[in-house]
């Protein structure tokens, strides 16, 4: 009998981490390697958040805090729901984790019980069928494709639900394809959503900012009131604000919902770190002037790479309304020979001859739920993206 849990032959290591450390490894072994595959903002903490943690560890609040959070982050995280999102939430009604992935994996925990099934439209972010998974639940991915801008619908929803659904969660804009909802395509969904009581929506809008061409980002809560109390609002300072590395999430939702992720938390990490959340009240109550001119760049950025990818031979690459993901077809390269002979024969073959040929790592689209693809992250310097297209070009030029 294994010593091992179970529970672990459900879920896969994370494919993003994987090619994440793969590529860091070969850049130590002396390569030159282009890492496309992380989540993260190249440009740094803003000054003034990291200016208020080296007061507040100056001031000394370094001790623990609430489990659930200190109360000027949880005012500054209703300020924010309220003014941004026209959503009103209380105190009870907010929890702080270390970082987004945490407050979704403590939902999941405190709700699903064996059997449940939860909705998740694929391509999907590598984490959520995982957490469904150790949490005891059942994944139930619905398949969208680049036809329907990778967006689940109204009828597709529907079809999906069961009597035994719990959960459908929803990631706008998404990682890994950057696609945005509407709020004419949120209503849609929030439409059939009505008609079943026992489903709830998770939504996990932490790229909210990260949109570009005059979009105009909606979330479930603010679309359609009537799902309020059946609606988990997760966010956090990871993507717009940089703070990647300071591990702060945090989620408005029904008191008891919020109540039982605390008691989840309370048992495993406790607090968040105290001085990244102080950071954090300074994110969301300081300037936001920062964001438009980051986006500035990252609109630059995905334009480009968007140009060049659709330039390259059997690559086919939508144009992405938000986040700093594309996510390109390759099955127009499958079937074909690389330069080292192997036969491309999915997309996880086409990431592996790409890295050890150009040097290039990315994430294949079956990690996400749908292939033959593959996710870039533009979240990295200008210069750098252009060489990993000018390579992608010859790799793709050079398959026979």
């Amino acid at each position: 009998m294994s010593f091992l849990a179970a529970a672990l032959d459900r879920v896969k290591p994370s494919a993003t981490i994987a090619v994440t450390d793969k590529a860091r490894a070969l850049k130590a072994a002396g390569r030159n390697v282009i890492g496309l595959g992380a989540g993260e903002p190249d440009f740094d903490t803003p000054a003034n958040i990291k200016l208020a943690a080296i007061h507040a560890i100056e001031a000394g609040k370094t001790k623990y805090t609430a489990v659930d959070g200190i109360p000027e982050l949880k005012e500054a995280i209703i300020a924010k729901f309220q003014r941004e999102n026209g959503v009103v939430y209380k105190p009870n009604q907010i929890i702080v984790g270390t970082g987004g992935k945490q407050v979704l994996y403590n939902a999941l925990m405190a709700t699903i019980n064996p059997g449940d099934e939860v909705i998740i439209p694929a391509p999907y972010w590598v984490s959520y069928p995982e957490m469904v998974a150790l949490a005891g639940g059942e994944p139930v991915p619905v398949v969208c494709t680049a036809a329907t801008g990778f967006k689940l619908g109204a009828e597709a929803l529907e079809r999906a639900i069961t009597p035994k659904t719990k959960w459908v969660i929803l990631c706008s804009p998404s990682n890994p394809t950057g696609a945005a909802y509407t709020r004419a395509e949120l209503k849609a969904l929030t439409d059939v959503l009505v008609k079943h009581p026992h489903v709830w929506v998770m939504t996990d809008d932490m790229y909210e900012h990260l949109v570009y061409d005059d979009f105009q980002f909606t979330t479930v809560a603010q679309v359609e009131p009537s799902l309020y109390d059946r609606t988990l609002t997760v966010n956090g300072v990871s993507k717009a604000y940089c703070m990647t590395g300071w591990r702060i999430g945090y989620a408005g939702g029904p008191a008891q919902l919020i109540k039982a992720m605390s008691t989840i938390q309370s048992q495993s990490t406790s607090n968040p770190c105290s001085i990244a959340q102080w950071a954090s009240v300074e994110a969301l109550n300081g300037p936001q002037d920062f964001i438009p001119a980051n986006n500035k760049v990252f609109k630059e950025r995905r334009d480009l790479v968007v140009s060049m990818l659709n330039q390259a031979n059997g690559i086919e690459c939508p144009r992405p309304e938000g986040a700093f993901y594309v996510y390109p077809s390759c099955a127009g390269t499958i079937g074909k020979k690389a330069p080292s002979g192997n036969l491309i024969s999915n997309d996880e073959q086409f990431v592996t001859e790409l890295l050890e040929t150009e040097g290039v790592a990315v994430v294949q689209g079956s990690a996400f739920g749908l292939g033959p693809a593959f996710r870039i992250s533009y979240a990295t310097k200008t210069s750098d993206l252009e060489d990993a297209c000018k390579r992608i070009q010859r790799f793709c030029g050079n398959l026979r």
